[in-house]
């Protein structure tokens, strides 16, 4: 059946969620812009991880992103429109070890069932972290993958460093984080970005998910649990270091200049319809 499809700010959907026999599959619907985040965005995938959170019957979740590409990343241009969302998604309650940014990422490592992420097309900056965030990543061969935010003169702060350090050692983290270069899945599979490259991710998933739904619930919680924190150092300690190094980056001279040049690049690349990152 199909739940509850997220429209916030603008009244244009940006998720939509399906549940069907245990299983949900979310879907980010901006294929316009390659499934850009922007600020509804953002919100949508919060308030989507909260009615997963409390969806009962929940096995299993697959997340995809609609059209020709599953995410690439942040929607520069309509952060720059709006300098207040860029401080909004990075705000943090006292209570909390998250702000939004990084919940929309670090929250499908949360869930307490599998989430495997579906890329296609372009999985870059944002996008990829937002995939991180899932216990599986099965890809199309053709699939593209960047630890972008350096072209953009940031760090990557939803999550990544987190959830990078569990899959590879810190020098091929470094290395990508620092070059931003392109990678083909086969390289991402070999780094240990990618679970599963195929010719039918969303096919291999869905049929993944089945076999996972056989499984005791419980068992499969608790090998969850088990194994992110057996990899982890401290989440909270790192998701607020993300949170505190990216303010003192934010708005400086260095950043607008790689801001610029990158869209100007983007914009030769891809022509003007293809402007979010």
């Amino acid at each position: 059946m199909e739940m509850t499809a997220r429209a916030p700010i603008s009244g244009r959907p940006r998720v939509s969620l399906t549940f069907d026999e245990g299983i949900a599959e979310v879907a980010l619907t901006r294929p316009d812009k390659l499934n850009a985040l922007d600020l509804a965005m953002f919100r949508a995938l919060a308030q989507t991880l909260e009615q997963l959170q409390q969806t009962r019957g929940l096995r299993a979740v697959i997340l995809r992103g609609e059209g020709r590409g599953f995410c690439a990343g942040l929607d520069v241009k309509s952060m720059l429109k709006q300098p207040v969302a860029a401080l909004d998604i990075l705000k943090r309650e006292a209570d909390e070890a998250t702000n939004l940014a990084q919940r929309v990422a670090y929250g499908w490592h949360q869930l307490p069932v599998p989430v495997i992420a579906v890329t296609q097309g372009v999985c870059f900056g944002g996008g990829l972290q937002i995939a991180l965030g899932a216990d599986f990543r099965f890809s199309t061969p053709d699939c593209r993958f960047s630890v972008m935010e350096i072209k953009w003169g940031i760090i990557p702060d939803m999550s990544g460093s987190v959830t990078l350090r569990n899959l590879m050692g810190v020098d091929s983290a470094m290395a990508l984080a620092m070059s931003g270069r392109e990678l083909e899945a086969t390289e991402a599979r070999a780094l240990g970005l990618v679970s599963r490259v195929c010719e039918d991710p969303l096919e291999e998933a869905r049929a993944f998910a089945r076999t996972l739904i056989t499984k005791s619930p419980d068992a499969l919680a608790g090998i969850k649990r088990l194994y992110h924190q057996a990899w982890a150092r401290s989440d909270e300690v790192m998701l607020k270091e993300e949170t505190r190094l990216q303010k003192q980056i934010l708005g400086r001279p260095n950043q607008w200049r790689a801001t610029l040049n990158s869209l100007f690049r983007w914009r030769l690349r891809f022509g003007p319809r293809r402007n979010a990152l």
